[in-house]
């Protein structure tokens, strides 16, 4: 191999700066491996086996490895820096959930609500399908939380109604919005191109057909999810043989009582704050429970006669959303202060007195907390990888490890290593201090710096899913989906449509098989 290894982990190395934390002592680079992929996975084991809230990991994992680390008494630095960085991105997610919130209170998503119970009617598939659709049109603006959140609130409360599993509707968004997050105005496509000093173009347009693959992919996902779902429902299960109990949420909150496990009168609690009934019998299909002749919201989740309904500011509170949406694309002002003054105005105008509007606050405390606590609490493993240097030397071990004979094939290994590699970091941090040491070394061997970028960004949908993702908890947070169940559905999903769209790139000769 023409360029030598060492000097490939060095170029990786050098992209990392000394912060100057007060580390008790420095490990060899191999242990730092070593740490930092058991660290990873223990987060991940104890997650998904529900031993640990997400947030508690998040916490007392890195902290733990972080010490073993030899992080010492710079622990804390490394912490807050990192917190420091996430402080604009919780004030947005705090605030977006709380504007949105409101309006699902006040009722302005509840025509649209109708509407697309018309056209679905109760069928649990095409309810699922047109949850990936839905997803899959507004990530076209390129921004998560902006997509979870109107995909959430259109959809959740019929997932509800029809007794169908939220982690099916978190799965089925992730699914598209991470697909569709190679778009050349997202994220990963303008890093890969300002990385390797390319347009943005360049890289998307050879990639359309990857791109119309994995979008073929997961929407035949959400439909065999969804016909998973309506033969779920379509039996009948006499509900006195099941116990009532309580389903483990994000938070360890009440549980969402769904199809035939609910009871008559069994309570749940929508993430807006109005309490509801979940209407379940003896020995009846759940679609049976559904009224055909109810127009309103009297069957959904969301109480019709809830006192925070606003009818008259229907099109004062649309016209606010439209300019909150208008400036959220345009991007003249940071968008956490964007939705800071969405949600006053919206407090303002909909709950004018005092005790109204912190009442309304107060409804929707669960939710914030619950995102908020998260984004904060992952500062703590984004800190510790970085600043231990963990992240560096997993990247350098797993570069350095590369055999001389693969180096014709370094475009496709981009490709695969980007499915763990952006899980398990930031974009920022695989797109500017990996994939630019790949390319370099994949251009001894012909292969040019555009297409190692088409390869780096097919672990998108993978990407999309993980911790470190704000997006994602702000998506559990408002389904009340447990993030390991979230995982435990979509991350095989996920993986499958990442290698589809790398294969589709081989096929079709973007991204090549050998330099």
């Amino acid at each position: 191999m023409t360029f030598e290894i060492a000097g490939l982990a060095a170029a990786v190395a050098a992209a990392a700066e000394d912060d100057g934390y007060n580390v008790a002592f420095t490990p060899s680079d191999g242990v730092l491996v070593v740490l930092g992929f058991t660290m990873v996975l223990t987060f991940m084991a104890l997650i998904m086996t529900r031993r640990l809230t997400p947030m508690v990991a998040l916490i007392l994992v890195p902290t733990v490895f972080g010490l073993f680390a030899g992080a010492g008494l710079g622990l804390g630095d490394m912490v807050i820096d990192a917190i420091g960085k996430m402080a604009p991105t919780a004030a947005l997610l705090m605030f977006a959930i709380m504007y949105f919130g409101i309006m699902i209170d006040v009722g302005l998503f509840d025509p649209l609500i109708r509407l697309i119970t018309r056209v679905l009617r109760d069928d649990p598939a095409k309810v699922v399908l047109g949850t990936a659709i839905l997803a899959g049109a507004v990530s076209l603006d390129g921004d998560g939380s902006t997509t979870f959140i109107i995909t959430t609130s259109a959809m959740l409360p019929i997932y509800l109604r029809l007794g169908m599993s939220p982690v099916v509707l978190t799965c089925v968004a992730g699914l598209m919005n991470g697909t569709l997050n190679i778009v050349p105005w997202g994220g990963p496509t303008v890093r890969a191109a300002t990385a390797l000093s390319l347009q943005p173009t360049d890289i998307f347009v050879p990639m359309l057909p990857s791109l119309a693959t994995g979008l073929v992919i997961s929407l035949a996902f959400a439909w065999f999810l969804g016909l998973g779902e309506r033969k779920r429902l379509a039996g009948v299960v006499d509900t006195s043989k099941l116990e009532t109990g309580a389903r483990e949420g994000l938070l360890s909150g009440p549980r969402i009582f769904r199809g035939a496990e609910a009871k008559p009168g069994a309570a749940a609690t929508l993430r807006t704050g109005n309490v509801v009934t979940v209407r379940g019998g003896r020995g009846v299909p759940a679609a049976a429970l559904v009224d055909s002749a109810d127009t309103a919201m009297a069957d959904t989740m969301l109480d019709p006669q809830r006192a925070t309904l606003r009818p008259k500011l229907i099109w004062f509170n649309l016209a606010l959303t439209v300019a909150v949406m208008v400036l959220l694309v345009l991007d003249l002002f940071p968008l956490p202060y964007v939705f800071m003054v969405g949600a006053a105005v919206a407090l303002m105008v909909n709950f004018p007195k005092l005790k109204a509007q912190a009442d309304e606050i107060v409804a929707h405390a669960p939710s914030i907390v619950g995102v908020v606590s998260m984004v904060l609490a992952a500062g703590v493993l984004v800190g510790v990888l970085n600043g231990t240097g963990m992240v560096t030397a997993m990247a350098s071990w797993i570069t350095g490890v590369i055999p001389d004979a693969m180096g014709p094939y370094l475009a496709v290994i981009t490709g695969v290593l980007s499915i763990p590699f952006t899980f398990f970091m930031s974009n920022d941090a695989f797109y500017f201090g990996i994939l630019p040491v790949l390319a370099e070394s994949a251009s001894h061997f012909g292969i040019a710096p555009v297409e190692m970028a088409r390869a780096s960004i097919t672990g998108q949908p993978v990407h999309l899913q993980s911790p470190l993702v704000p997006a994602i908890l702000l998506l559990v947070s408002l389904a009340n989906v447990n993030l390991g169940d979230h995982h435990k559905k979509v991350l095989w999903r996920a993986t499958l449509v990442s290698l589809a769209m790398l294969a589709v790139g081989v096929l079709i000769g973007s991204i090549p098989f050998a330099g």
